[in-house]
């Protein structure tokens, strides 16, 4: 995989002057949990957004509600209106359980039933938006499991999802998550030979995972995942601490990281992830994707000398 094209009409990727490609950029909508989803896909079109990481949960999307088809239609109205693509993600905190953050997981006994049924839900409202991928990640794995129960349960779990993914043909993008079972690379590559490395089955990378956790820099991280990247997601981040932060607040140099992107050929959104951000939302995506459009320019020079 090569990274989605767009399938809703939205914005095609440009050249620049310097030979490198301009990068779709999207933003997270779980950025914007104040907001009507409305709301927020007006203004991120309006600063210039290519698409959004539509996160489904009660305040925006919610995959359980009444009349859902009807709402999906809405949406997908609406972000053709706008020419935004999509991708969807399934990272709710509370959606599934008002008392336990991201809960149940795919390891969880009882309740993961529960979670492989979100993810298909996603992946049906993924096909009727026509979403370039559906993201979602192992969860974490409690005490008292030992890693091989836990794998084969993710395994099983994996396995049920992309069975609807390949009726729908819509790619799913595995998300490494610090602190959960799948944290990292290794991980990812396990977990994607042990189900024979379907084709749909690719990987949703964080670059600020990649500066928190990885041994390796991130434009390395990029090139390493290279043509099984589906969606990417782009925030700033400091070695070893799991926060997402603002550009320029981390300790990430960006031009090469969109410089290496290209060098892979990756087509698909490059989503900004600042869930924790949504009180100053429309001034910090401004913000973001004004620093994120000058590191594609210094990328693009950078290249040319």
């Amino acid at each position: 995989m090569t990274g989605a094209t767009p399938a809703n009409g939205g914005p095609s990727p440009g050249a620049r002057p310097g030979g490198i490609r301009s990068p779709r950029f999207g933003y997270g909508t779980n950025g914007f949990t104040n907001h009507r989803l409305a709301d927020a896909l007006e203004v991120l079109a309006e600063q210039g957004y290519a698409g959004v990481a539509l996160t489904l949960d009660h305040d925006h999307l919610d995959p359980f509600a009444p009349e859902l088809s009807e709402r999906v239609e809405q949406v997908r109205a609406q972000l053709r209106r706008l020419g935004l693509a999509v991708v969807v993600e399934t990272g709710a905190r509370y959606l599934l359980d008002p008392r336990h953050k991201h809960h149940p997981t795919l390891l969880s006994e009882p309740g993961r039933s529960a979670r492989v049924d979100l993810l298909r839900r996603a992946v049906r409202i993924a096909a009727q938006l026509s979403a370039e991928a559906v993201s979602f990640w192992s969860g974490t794995k409690p005490a008292e499991l030992d890693d091989e129960t836990a794998g084969l349960r993710l395994l099983e779990g994996c396995s049920a999802v992309l069975d609807t993914a390949e009726q729908h043909g819509v790619p799913l993008g595995f998300e490494p998550e610090p602190g959960m079972f799948i944290s990292d690379l290794d991980g990812f590559e396990w977990l994607r030979a042990e189900l024979g490395r379907p084709e749909l089955f690719g990987l949703t990378l964080d670059i600020g995972h990649c500066r928190c956790l990885e041994p390796d820099p991130v434009p390395q991280c990029v090139r390493r995942a290279g043509d099984r990247l589906v969606h990417v997601q782009i925030d700033d981040m400091c070695r070893g601490t799991h926060e997402h932060l603002e550009f320029g607040d981390g300790e990430i140099d960006f031009p090469p990281v969109l410089a290496a992107l290209d060098e892979v050929d990756y087509r698909g959104l490059v989503s900004v992830e600042l869930p924790r951000h949504g009180h100053a939302a429309p001034r910090v995506s401004l913000r973001s994707i004004d620093f994120l459009r000058a590191a594609a320019l210094r990328a693009a020079a950078e290249v040319n000398t």
